[in-house]
């Protein structure tokens, strides 16, 4: 279970218990960056044994792609495509670019999701995670509102994470468990755990309130601090805000990374997937190899495996918003050619129950 997060895990447990009893379930995870709604969503995967399992996240890079955070989570699932009713099938099909035609009504979409979930999950109960939904495209997040809505008895969970700032990823209707701070306790043990004999009672107590708890805040604004620094106390400037000052923490950590390094990590930055192979033959095709990656990873911006994963989407944030407009076009066009083809345009939405939008 994770450091002071106790109640907020047996929420989770119980999720996976619905599912596993042949119950539905969609919950929104909501608080500031950094509070720990991507762990939870790793806790929420681990437990998931014996479930099928989909993890998403959205990037900032792809919020004017209609529905490519949909195709995100449906790809794994289009070998059941064919199992849909004929209007549904032909809705995702067009919506995906895998046949023309004009663009679909909204809530046939929605309807045509739930009806793909619901195939996926019949041999064993599925899960589904979407991280970082305020970079959801407006097709995207509205076609899976309707479809989390609707959800009953599937076996199916879809679980959202969305920072608290972003008032414009509502997703209206849907039940939420709000993730705040760690508790006293738990963030001073959780600080204990990176500097164990190095603070003052007065400074840690300092940061501990600073940081108002919030873990990533606590684990990776005091790195790289002297310790004269550090024995101030003074490591959270208030007016930028915690997520400003995370943020500005990791662009700080990108900036000193060598040219080949940082242009890497553009490239991955805007690959949604986080997809290694295809970031890698990309950078070939620019002439950066592997050994380029080992300077972030050393750093702590990435984890490296089969795929590359940021430290936190934060991390991710940071390198984007870093690059200029023209080294963010660059490598969003290099890889243009191997992403997905969804349908642009506007998506119509029918009335949900009681005439209200859905």
């Amino acid at each position: 279970m994770l450091l002071g997060r106790g109640p907020e895990c047996e929420s989770l447990d119980r999720l996976i218990e619905a599912i596993r009893s042949g119950e539905s379930r969609a919950l929104v995870l909501r608080g500031e960056a950094g509070v720990g709604k991507t762990a939870l969503l790793d806790y929420l995967l681990a437990c998931a044994t014996g479930c099928r399992t989909v993890r998403v996240a959205a990037v900032e890079s792809e919020t004017e792609l209609a529905f490519a955070a949909l195709h995100q989570l449906c790809t794994p699932m289009l070998d059941r495509l064919g199992r849909l009713p004929d209007p549904q099938r032909k809705a995702l099909r067009t919506v995906f670019g895998l046949q023309d035609g004009p663009a679909p009504d909204g809530f046939l979409v929605g309807l045509a999701v739930l009806s793909l979930l619901s195939e996926a999950a019949v041999e064993q109960p599925l899960v589904c995670v979407v991280d970082d939904a305020q970079w959801l495209d407006h097709a995207s997040a509205l076609t899976l509102a309707v479809s989390a809505r609707r959800l009953s008895a599937e076996s199916v969970a879809l679980v959202f994470a969305v920072r608290t700032s972003d008032d414009q990823m509502e997703l209206p209707g849907l039940p939420e468990l709000v993730i705040g701070g760690l508790d006293e306790s738990a963030a001073r043990s959780l600080l204990r755990s990176v500097f164990p004999a190095t603070l003052d009672e007065r400074v840690r107590d300092r940061i501990v309130a600073e940081t108002g708890g919030n873990p990533l805040a606590i684990l990776e604004l005091p790195r790289g601090l002297t310790p004269k620094e550090l024995a101030s106390g003074l490591v959270v400037a208030p007016v930028r805000g915690l997520a400003g000052a995370i943020e500005s923490n990791f662009a700080r950590r990108f900036s000193q990374l060598p040219p080949s390094t940082r242009r890497l990590l553009l490239i991955a930055s805007a690959e949604p997937l986080g997809d290694f192979a295809l970031v890698c033959r990309t950078a070939e095709r620019l002439g950066i190899g592997l050994e380029a990656a080992a300077p972030a990873a050393a750093v702590g911006l990435v984890e490296l495996g089969p795929r590359m994963r940021f430290r936190h989407p934060l991390a991710r944030s940071a390198v984007y918003r870093t690059a200029s407009a023209e080294d963010r076009r660059s490598a969003s066009g290099i890889r243009g050619g191997d992403g997905p083809r969804c349908r642009s345009g506007p998506i119509r939405l029918a009335p949900g129950p009681g005439g209200g939008r859905s």
